[in-house]
């Protein structure tokens, strides 16, 4: 009786390539993934388009001449993490079915759809379905292009190239800051519905991803888009034969989800999956990013609330470029620990500050610069760790029968709590005060330090195999006990 593997082994994705790994050109690598994470781009740049809309979107209001109340501005900009999570499932599905490229080259025409209802718009309904449609684009570019990206480099690039897709992100989220704070939102939502069509344009020249075509069965395509990646004098073969070989063996070992998704390693990937989405969204990083500029409208800083937002959306990039170059070194777990106990504190000191300005506290106007220096903290520390590190880890702790489908549950739970926090942020804002508001984030944040203390494994220098083994308890049938015995 022989047990049954599942997934690929590390052995049939490496042996063939390693020989090969520093020989392909890396400039059409990191041509092909920069012109993807043009999608990621344009969709930071539809994350940060409420912040120059003011507070409660007045701005807004006025430019347009338009009424829009609390309640229907917090729809305006929390129904694009609806429009997200209702995609997340569908878009994996159609890029299997029609491949990749061309499911990202469709996301397009609703991407411009959602900017023109938002540009001519002359009610706060098409101010919504603009935002929902727009959601529906940016989310579907979260699940296409990071999966683009990481089945056309080499491993040797994969890690940074991948960690280019949240960088545009946050870099798309600053630059509708700083447009903000000198044209129209009119402008600006004219100047973001350009982005998409530039990707559209550049990204159209693209290739396929060879593991696209290795599922279709289209041998000769993959090895043409395998020469378009890693130049002529390349050698594709092994390369081509090694990918070839790891998705027969998954087919080979396949079996039913239901059986998969029942391994004790499934569930604690699942409960750990979920648990930092959780934690990464009831943070309260998506009411700050949304809502910057009337936070600091309502703290009364000093700073012209266009240029701290701007100050924000910096810190957030540079951030995020430096996490790219220590997670290898310290460790995922460890740079989620320091970012929720960072978190937990600079949330408690805004809740502290804003208890300060609702009672009038003497000397608060002399501090206006504390929120700004808070929200900064919080933004730094929350994009070193659970700002990328949750996406990166879905990628880590999911056997290759289940990530598919659990990646995606967890990208759809993502979403929801995005939605739910940025639509009654100001609600719960103008119920119980912002100062209460702040302290629930940082008893959340709180536990989330529990949570990964206690939950969350280190992934570092481990393979997908070792991560597997240990979510299954520790030894090697426990990570596979889903399968039985074969004959």
């Amino acid at each position: 009786m022989v047990e049954k593997n599942i997934g690929i082994s590390q052995q049939t994705l490496v042996s063939a390539t390693s020989e090969n790994e520093n020989t392909g050109r890396k400039l059409p690598q990191y041509i092909a993934g920069l012109s993807a994470t043009l999608g990621a781009l344009a969709a930071g740049m539809v994350l940060g388009w409420t912040s120059p809309a003011g507070k409660d979107g007045v701005l807004l209001s006025a430019e347009y001449n338009i009424p829009i109340s609390p309640t229907e501005f917090s729809w305006i900009g929390s129904i694009f993490n609806l429009g997200a999570a209702t995609i997340c499932v569908p878009i994996g599905i159609l890029s299997n079915i029609i491949g990749r490229k061309r499911a990202m080259l469709i996301l397009t025409v609703p991407f411009v759809l959602g900017w023109v209802l938002i540009i001519w718009s002359n009610s706060v309904v098409m101010f919504d379905i603009g935002r929902y449609i727009l959601g529906v684009s940016g989310g579907a570019f979260c699940v296409t292009a990071p999966m683009y990206t990481g089945e056309i480099a080499e491993s040797s690039i994969r890690g940074s190239l991948g960690s280019y897709f949240q960088l545009m992100i946050v870099t798309g989220v600053l630059l509708t800051y700083i447009l903000g704070s000198e044209i129209s939102i009119y402008n600006l939502s004219l100047i973001s519905a350009i982005i998409p069509l530039i990707f559209c344009g550049v990204f159209f020249f693209m290739p396929e991803t060879p593991t696209y075509y290795l599922m279709k069965g289209q041998i000769n395509e993959a090895r043409e888009s395998y020469r378009w990646l890693r130049g002529p004098h390349y050698n594709i073969e092994p390369e081509l034969e090694a990918q070839k070989e790891a998705l027969d063996e998954a087919s080979r070992n396949r079996v039913s989800f239901l059986t998969a998704i029942r391994s004790k390693a499934a569930i604690k990937g699942l409960l750990i999956a979920f648990g930092l989405m959780f934690f990464q969204q009831l943070s309260g990083v998506n009411a700050i990013i949304f809502y910057s500029g009337s936070i600091f409208e309502t703290a009364g800083s000093t700073l012209d609330s266009s240029v701290a937002t701007i100050i924000v959306g910096t810190m957030q990039v540079v951030a995020v470029f430096i996490s790219t170059l220590i997670v290898d070194r310290l460790g995922r777990r460890m740079l989620l620990l320091i970012s929720s106990v960072a978190m937990c504190l600079t949330t408690l000191v805004l809740g502290v500050y804003f208890n300060m300005k609702i009672h009038n506290t003497s000397g608060v106007d002399s501090i206006g610069w504390l929120p700004l220096l808070s929200i900064c903290l919080f933004i730094i520390l929350f994009s070193l760790g659970f700002g990328p590190i949750p996406w990166m880890m879905m990628g880590e702790i999911f056997d290759n029968q289940v990530k598919s489908v659990a990646g995606s549950s967890a990208c759809l739970f993502n979403w929801l709590m995005a939605f739910v926090v940025t639509k009654f942020f100001s609600d719960i804002q103008d119920a119980l005060g912002t100062d209460m508001t702040f302290w629930i984030f940082s008893v959340i944040c709180a536990i989330g330090v529990a949570f990964v203390f206690f939950v969350v494994p280190e992934t570092k220098g481990k393979t997908l195999e070792q991560i597997q083994i240990e979510l299954g308890g520790g030894n090697e049938r426990s990570s596979r006990d889903l399968t039985g015995s074969k004959s």
